[in-house]
C-alpha cells in the first residue's frame, strides 16, 4: 500500500486518485515511473514490459502461417506435376492418332523396301528423340527422395494405447508432428522469456500469464477455421475438413493448456502477495469477483474440450453435435468480456467471427436446398431407400448437384429423423454416361451403408416397415473431401477395400476406367483387392464390377476378392423401434415437403402444357410414373436363407417380385453357393478360383504386406495406393507403403509411391 501511495498525486485524496487511475489503466497497469518509484516497479517497466506483450500472439500467427504455406507449396508441387503428366499423355495420344498411317512421302511405291526403310531409319544423322513422358519439375530425383523420406517417416501409424478397457487412438504421425511442434513452440515461447512474476502483483499482472493468454487468444481464428466444413485452409492445402478436424480438436486441447497456464500464476501470486493483491484489485471497477471474467471464459472452454474426448463423443454423439456450436458461441462471447481489448486481443476475436461467418456463408453453396433456381429449394431432393443383400441400405437421390469421385455428403432425412445429420461416401459417379431417369440435368447420387445404430438403424427400420415404394425428402450438405491428387496421373493404382469400404472406391474405379478409355489417364494397371465376409456383398456393386470387366482396356484391371467368413445371415434382423411415438411426426414432416414438391411439379406441368388439356394429361401421367421409389431394376429380389425355398402364403411371397433386369448375369469368378467342403475351408486360401482375365476369388484373409511387396516389383514410375477399410487393414497398408519408400531411393525408375487412406467410418 505504501508503494502505491508513493506514486499517487499529492493534490488528491487516496480514494479519488485510485478511481481516477483505474479509469486510465488496464489489467497490466502502466503506472507512471519517476525517481521515487520502487525499484521493483522500475524493473517491471523494462523486463518484458506489458505494452510489448502483443508479440506473443503474433508469434503463434507466424508459426501457423509457416505451416500453412508449407502445406500449400507441397500441394502446388504435386498438383502441377499431376497436371503436366496428364497433359503430356493427352498430347501424346493425340499425336499418335495422327500418325497411325504413314504420310504420303513414306508410302511404299514398289516392293523395294530398302528405300522406305531409309525413310524410317535414315543412315545419316540421329534418330528422332523420344518425346518426354515426365515434366522436368516432377522428375527431380533429390526432391522426390526428400518427399519419400518424409513419407517413410510419417506414413507409419501411431500404435493405439490401451489402458484396461480404455483405448487411446492417436492421430496420424503427420498430425502428431504438427501438434508436437505447436506444443513445443508454445511452451518455449512462454517459459523461456523472463521474468515469470514481478516483485509484487501491484506492479502488474504476471508476465508468464500474459504470454500464455495472448498465445491462447491468438489460436482462436485457427481453431475455428480448422473446424468448419467449408474453410480457407482446405481451399489452400486441399486437405479435407474431416482430416483437419483432428488438428481442430488438438488445437482446442492446446488452447485449454495455455489458458490454464494463463490462470494459475494469478492465483499463485495473489496468495503469496496478499498486500499487493489488495492494491491490484483497486485497478478494476467491476462489481464482481476480480477473476470472474476469466472463470467465465475458462469454464466453457473446459467443457468443449472434455465433451469432445473420443469416448465421450462416441457415447453421446447427438448431444455433442447439439451442444458444441452453441457452447462455442458462449465461449467466444466470454472471451470478449474477459479480454476487454487488452493488447489488441479483440482483433483475434474479430478475425474468429469473420472466419466463422464466411465459412457458414460459403457452406450455403454446398446445401442442396438453398438454391432458389432448383426444384429442391427449401424442400430437399426426393430419395428412395432400397434394401440390399447382407442387410445393407442403398439410398438413391436424383440431384442436380455435382461431385467428384471419393467425396462424401452429410445426409438429413426429416421423414426418418429430423435432427440427425450424418456423413456417407458417394458410391456413384457423376458423369454424363450415367444419367438419371429424373431428367438430363439430374444424376443419381447413391449412398450405400450398413445399419449399425442410431440414424442408420432408423433408416433400415423405416424402409422395412414402409416398403420400397415410399419416398423421402433428402437434405444434402456437401460434397466434401476426396483425393488431393489426380489419380489418373499415376502409372499404376492399387485399391484395398474392407467390407463396406468399397463404397469409397467404386466411383474412383469407374472414373479411372472412363479416363483410361478416353485416353485421359496415364494409368496402365489397376488392381483391386476387396476383403469381404460373404459373397453376397458383391451384389451391392454388381453393375459397377460388370462395367469394369467389360469396358476397361484389355488386361488393365485385376480384381481379387477374399471371402473371410463362412457364416451367412440366414434371417434378416427384425426391425426394432426405439421411438415408436415419433413416426407420426416424421411422416407429417415428410408429407409437408412432398406436398410442396407436388405443387411445384403441378405448376410446371400447367405452364408447360400452355392450355392444352391432352398435353397436360400426358405430362401428369409421366409425373405419376416418375415418383415411384425406384424403377424395378433397382429393387433387390426377395432373399431367402441358404437352401430355403419360398413358402406359399409367406410374407416374403405376398408381394410380387419385381421383373428381372434386362442385363446378363455377371460371373464374379466363383460358385454362388460354396460347397460344404469350401465352407469348412473358407479360412484358408486352399480353394482359389482364378480366371484367365485376372479376376479371382479366394477364401481367406489377404496377406497385405506380402501382396504389396509382390506388386511393387511391377510398379511404374509413380504408383498410387488407395485404402479404405478397418483400422487393421489401414495399418498394414500404411506400414508396408512406408517401407516401400526405400524403392524410390534405390530404383531410379521409380519416382513416387503415394498412399491415400480413407476413413472407414465415412
Amino acid at each position: 500500500m505504501v508503494a502505491f501511495a508513493e506514486v499517487l498525486p499529492n493534490d488528491g485524496n487516496f480514494i479519488m486518485a485510485a478511481q481516477h487511475v483505474a479509469l486510465d489503466l488496464v489489467k497490466r497497469i502502466k503506472i507512471p515511473i519517476n525517481s521515487t518509484s520502487p525499484q521493483g516497479l522500475r524493473d517491471a517497466s523494462k523486463q518484458d514490459p506489458w505494452a510489448q506483450s502483443g508479440k506473443y500472439g503474433l508469434g503463434w500467427v507466424y508459426l501457423s502461417v509457416i505451416l500453412l504455406l508449407f502445406a500449400t507449396a507441397l500441394r502446388c508441387y504435386h498438383l502441377w506435376g499431376d497436371k503436366i503428366r496428364t497433359a503430356q499423355y493427352k498430347e501424346e495420344v493425340i499425336n499418335s492418332s495422327t500418325v497411325i498411317s504413314p504420310e504420303p512421302e513414306y508410302e511404299l511405291t514398289s516392293a523395294r523396301t530398302f528405300r522406305s526403310t531409309q525413310r524410317f531409319f535414315p543412315s545419316n544423322g540421329k534418330l528422332p528423340e523420344k518425346p518426354k513422358e515426365e515434366s522436368a519439375v516432377s522428375t527431380i530425383a533429390p526432391l522426390n527422395n526428400i518427399v519419400s523420406l518424409f513419407r517413410w517417416i510419417f506414413y507409419r501409424p501411431v500404435p493405439a494405447l490401451r489402458i484396461g478397457r480404455l483405448c487411446i487412438v492417436f492421430p496420424s504421425l503427420g498430425a502428431t508432428a504438427v501438434v508436437v511442434i505447436s506444443l513445443i513452440f508454445c511452451i518455449l515461447y512462454t517459459f523461456i522469456p523472463q521474468p515469470f512474476y514481478y516483485e509484487s502483483i501491484s506492479y502488474g499482472s504476471p508476465p508468464l500469464a500474459i504470454r500464455a493468454g495472448m498465445i491462447s487468444v491468438a489460436m482462436m481464428p485457427w481453431i475455428i477455421g480448422l473446424s468448419m466444413k467449408a474453410n480457407f485452409i482446405t481451399f489452400l492445402t486441399g486437405i479435407g475438413h474431416e482430416r483437419l478436424n483432428v488438428l481442430h480438436r488438438w488445437g482446442g486441447y492446446l488452447c485449454l493448456l495455455m489458458a490454464l497456464i494463463h490462470t494459475v500464476p494469478f492465483y499463485i501470486q495473489a496468495h503469496r502477495d496478499r498486500g499487493g493483491f489488495e492494491t491490484y484489485k483497486l485497478y478494476f471497477t467491476q462489481q464482481y469477483y476480480i477473476f470472474t471474467t476469466g472463470i467465465a471464459a475458462l469454464v466453457p472452454l473446459a467443457f468443449l474440450c472434455i465433451h469432445s474426448l473420443p469416448f465421450l463423443r462416441t457415447w453421446m454423439y447427438e448431444g455433442f453435435v447439439a451442444l458444441h456450436v452453441p457452447v462455442s458461441m458462449v465461449f467466444v462471447g466470454m472471451l470478449f468480456w474477459h479480454c476487454n481489448n487488452y493488447l489488441g486481443s479483440w482483433n483475434y476475436l474479430y478475425a474468429t467471427i469473420a472466419i466463422w461467418f464466411l465459412s457458414y456463408l460459403c457452406r450455403l453453396f454446398y446445401l442442396n436446398w438453398t438454391n432458389p433456381l432448383r426444384m429442391s429449394w427449401l424442400i430437399g431432393e426426393e430419395s428412395a431407400v432400397t434394401l440390399l443383400p447382407e442387410n445393407a441400405i442403398k439410398v438413391t437421390i436424383p440431384t442436380q448437384k455435382k461431385w467428384k469421385p471419393g467425396q462424401y455428403v452429410y445426409l438429413r432425412m426429416p421423414g426418418i429423423s429430423f435432427f440427425e445429420n450424418h456423413p456417407f461416401t458417394i458410391a456413384s459417379l457423376c458423369s454424363d454416361d450415367f444419367p438419371s431417369e429424373y431428367g438430363e440435368e439430374y444424376r443419381d447420387m447413391i449412398l450405400v451403408f450398413r445399419p449399425f445404430g442410431g440414424f442408420t438403424r432408423k433408416v433400415y427400420n423405416t424402409a422395412v416397415e414402409k416398403g420400397p415404394y415410399k419416398t423421402y425428402r433428402a437434405f444434402i450438405d456437401g460434397p466434401y473431401g476426396g483425393m488431393r491428387r489426380e489419380m489418373a496421373s499415376f502409372d499404376q493404382v492399387v485399391f484395398f477395400a474392407g467390407g463396406s469400404g468399397i463404397t469409397a472406391i467404386a466411383s474412383q474405379l469407374l472414373d479411372l476406367i472412363k479416363r483410361m478409355r478416353d485416353g485421359k489417364a496415364v494409368t496402365k494397371k489397376v488392381r483391386v483387392i476387396w476383403a469381404l465376409k460373404r459373397p453376397e456383398t458383391m451384389e451391392w456393386f454388381k453393375e459397377e464390377l460388370r462395367i469394369c470387366r467389360e469396358y476397361a482396356p484389355t488386361d488393365s484391371i485385376h480384381c481379387s476378392f477374399f471371402i473371410t467368413a463362412s457364416k451367412r445371415y440366414d434371417k434378416e434382423p427384425k426391425p426394432s423401434r426405439s421411438r415408436p411415438h415419433s413416426d407420426f411426426l416424421h411422416d407429417k414432416v415428410n408429407d409437408v415437403f412432398q406436398g410442396v414438391a407436388s405443387k411445384r411439379n403441378s405448376a410446371l406441368i400447367i405452364a408447360d402444357a400452355n392450355g392444352d388439356p391432352d398435353r397436360e394429361r400426358e405430362l401428369r401421367d409421366e409425373n405419376e410414373d416418375s415418383i415411384t421409389a425406384l424403377p424395378p431394376v433397382f429393387l433387390a429380389p426377395p432373399r431367402f436363407a441358404v437352401g430355403e425355398k419360398p413358402r406359399k402364403g409367406s410374407k416374403r411371397n405376398s408381394q410380387p417380385a419385381p421383373p428381372p433386369a434386362e442385363s446378363k448375369v455377371f460371373d464374379f469368378g466363383f460358385p454362388q453357393t460354396p460347397t460344404k467342403l469350401q465352407k469348412n475351408l473358407m479360412r484358408f486360401a486352399f480353394l482359389p478360383t482364378t480366371r484367365s482375365d485376372g479376376w479371382r476369388t479366394e477364401y481367406g484373409r489377404p496377406d497385405i504386406p506380402y501382396a504389396l511387396k509382390e506388386l511393387s516389383k511391377d510398379f511404374g514410375r509413380r504408383t498410387c495406393i488407395f485404402v479404405c477399410g478397418p483400422p487393421s487393414m489401414r495399418t498394414d497398408v500404411a506400414n508396408t507403403v512406408a517401407k516401400l519408400q526405400h524403392d524410390v531411393w534405390s530404383d531410379p525408375g521409380k519416382d513416387e509411391i503415394f498412399l491415400h487412406a480413407e476413413n472407414y467410418a465415412i
